[in-house]
């Protein structure tokens, strides 16, 4: 009789989860194909705001929140762990020492930069955290991974605080997506106008585009060599999501042990060092490296994993309330911008030493 109540229980939680998951996938998919017939539309931007529109809507029902929590953190965390089939090892270290050395430097001045700028804002840890990193490392992977260390140190918070993070974290999406969109004609334009080689303005592209497809984008609008370049290093900045998030894990543990209350210390303390979604994404990077994958596999991948960040982006937007957003303000936009003039001016001066 257990077993039986058990497998009914299972089996219940699987039914209730359903409906916003099918939701999710379907609304992700959608996106993915739109954006294969109109190339601007991001689709983790068309995803959010599709999210925030049912949030907002007399539209939503409380039948789809289970399936919405599923995609906003297993399936986001699938969506990375698939991710890291793009990268191999070997293309990294064939960009050479001075392209590598530019790459750690263009995400450890950009979140250190972002860090110090959110905190003379006066903004919320989390939020300037999650800007920091989504501009300096890869974009929406990095701000949906740092939110979810990020989550983790806090497992026992109340509802509101929870509502306040997840707000927080679509907002650091969506100011991602709609800047990194933006970068697309503008990186051209101004490799063209400094005169860059077309090798170094991809350098530069991949060191200062924070979304891989941003890159693909804006380095096929320079050229087919800038183009190869840009995506190569683009790759090696979403390596660097691994240990950043490291990072950001023993600064919540030093935070913890220095906390003289108990509740939030023992979420943080909790945390492992490298979480397992980040985990994953490092053995895809390994087994993709060895080349053990054929290429079909790998193509079906690439579609798999934008399929699943769409999703997660949607569930996301679904956390957006009007009513937290107007808490929210003009600071995230002044430090995100200001975060991108550094990540770029790093970058430059990287590709040019590169050259």
């Amino acid at each position: 009789m257990t077993d039986s109540g058990s497998g009914g229980s299972v089996q219940h939680r699987a039914r209730g989860v359903l409906p916003g998951l099918l939701l999710s996938l379907k609304v992700g998919a959608a996106t993915v194909a739109l954006s294969r017939m109109v190339p601007a539309a991001s689709p983790a931007l068309v995803a959010i705001l599709l999210g925030a529109a049912l949030a907002n809507s007399p539209l939503v029902h409380p039948a789809l929140q289970p399936g919405l929590d599923v995609a906003a953190r297993t399936v986001l965390r699938a969506g990375i762990v698939l991710l890291g089939l793009q990268l191999a090892l070997g293309d990294v270290l064939a960009l050479g020492p001075v392209v590598i050395a530019a790459i750690v430097t263009v995400v450890a001045v950009g979140v250190g930069s972002g860090l110090l700028i959110g905190r003379l804002l006066r903004l919320p840890a989390d939020l300037t955290a999650l800007i920091s990193c989504g501009f300096s490392i890869c974009g929406a992977a990095a701000v949906a991974g740092i939110s979810g260390v990020l989550a983790g140190a806090h497992r026992d918070r109340d509802p509101e605080r929870a509502a306040q993070h997840e707000t927080r974290t679509a907002t650091a999406v969506a100011l991602v997506v709609v800047f990194g969109t933006l970068m697309i004609p503008l990186m051209p334009v101004l490799a063209h106008l400094l005169e860059l080689p077309q090798e170094t303005a991809g350098i530069w592209t991949g060191l200062s585009v924070l979304e891989v497809a941003q890159v693909v984008a804006a380095g096929s609008l320079i050229g087919d060599p800038a183009l190869s370049a840009a995506v190569v290093v683009k790759l090696g900045r979403v390596l660097m999501l691994a240990p950043v998030a490291a990072v950001v894990t023993l600064s919540l543990r030093r935070a913890a042990a220095e906390s003289v209350e108990g509740d939030d210390g023992g979420g943080a303390a909790g945390v492992p060092l490298i979480p397992g979604f980040i985990l994953g994404f490092l053995v895809a990077v390994a087994v993709r490296s060895t080349g053990i994958l054929p290429e079909p596999v790998l193509g079906l991948a690439q579609p798999a994993q934008a399929l699943l960040l769409a999703a997660a982006m949607f569930a996301l937007g679904t956390g957006v309330r009007i009513s937290l957003l107007r808490g929210v303000g003009g600071r995230p936009v002044v430090l995100a911008a200001l975060v991108l003039v550094v990540v770029t001016g790093t970058g430059l001066a990287g590709a040019l030493l590169a050259a």
